[in-house]
């Protein structure tokens, strides 16, 4: 396992991080496709003997469960100084007006909320699932700082926003002298590169991390046009985002390499994102034995710049997707 620090902190994590969006109680979540603890474990279990120390979860998946799967399996399997924890604030996680969202009400009860389901005195990294329009960054940054310096939060982060937004929780944060985001959780793929225009610009002038999600858009870059997984059958963003010309061009250049190679399309996808200036980990997802041993694996490929031009070729402009 390779470790990178978090953006400018001194933070130290694995560069393949284990997402939690894939486990949780279905009766409780927003996807028909999560594993329930029972399954979930093996997984967490592989990844710490990978050398993975980077879990992301949030409060929003699985209503809760996801955290209380991180949790339960996380403290039983290692020492809680051995492992970083991130979750999430921001989403609704019930019907009132006031239980989403970043105002200082909300991230106060959210917090608290997330630290007895994980079963935890602190949360190595939190992070704002998504901006808020509603609340100013100016109460969302204070009530922030003030979870580092009660040390119920140790390091912050954001996830998937507009450039001008992030610019402008960073500069509240310099003005306040409050603690900021140390890194962007961002939609980053070979199929989505829309954040190439200015979010990654941003983020590598002000010292944050690259943390992307959905490095394998969905699975999409991981397989072949035939094979259909149950979240690809369920999940209707991926038939929608993930199907159109240019995505086709990009998915037969993978193919080649990997066979050029002779290795799984996801070493090579992943070895591709992984080697972005910037990015220190990236968040995938497992159901398999075999996802994070590639994940892993994709670690200890160096592409070719001619491998990388025939990646790049085939990718046109796509509408914004996932703020």
């Amino acid at each position: 396992m390779e470790y990178a620090r978090l953006g400018s902190s001194g933070l130290q994590v694995s560069r393949v991080c284990l997402g939690g969006m894939t486990y949780g109680d279905i009766d409780r979540g927003n996807h028909e496709w999560t594993l329930p603890y029972d399954q979930a474990e093996q997984f967490i279990r592989q990844a710490l003997d990978l050398g993975i120390n980077y879990f992301d979860t949030a409060n929003f998946y699985s209503l809760g469960s996801s955290e209380e799967i991180f949790g339960k399996a996380l403290l039983s399997m290692s020492r809680r100084e051995d492992v970083i924890i991130a979750t999430k604030v921001a989403m609704p996680m019930g019907s009132g007006p006031n239980d989403a969202g970043l105002s200082r009400g909300a991230i106060l009860t959210q917090v608290d909320a997330s630290l007895k389901r994980l079963g935890t005195d602190y949360i190595d990294q939190y992070i704002v699932h998504r901006a808020d329009p509603l609340t100013p960054w100016e109460e969302t940054m204070q009530a922030l700082d003030d979870l580092v310096r009660a040390g119920k939060v140790r390091y912050l982060g954001a996830s998937s926003m507009y450039a001008w937004q992030l610019a402008k929780s960073l500069a509240v944060s310099d003005r306040h002298d409050l603690a900021s985001f140390a890194s962007m959780q961002n939609h980053y793929n070979l199929l989505y590169r829309e954040e190439e225009r200015e979010m990654i610009p941003l983020c590598l002038d002000a010292g944050l991390g690259l943390t992307p999600w959905s490095p394998l858009a969905r699975g999409r870059l991981a397989r072949g046009p035939e094979d259909v997984t149950n979240r690809a059958r369920l999940d209707q963003t991926d038939r929608d985002e993930y199907f159109d010309g240019p995505s086709q061009g990009i998915l037969v250049a993978v193919e080649k390499i990997a066979e050029e190679r002779g290795v799984p399309r996801a070493q090579v996808a992943l070895a591709w994102l992984l080697g972005r200036t910037g990015v220190t980990s990236a968040v995938v997802g497992a159901t398999k034995s075999h996802h994070l041993e590639h994940a892993v694996a994709a670690l200890d490929i160096r592409l070719e710049d001619s491998e990388i031009s025939r990646l790049d070729a085939g990718y046109a402009p796509r509408p914004i997707n996932g703020h």
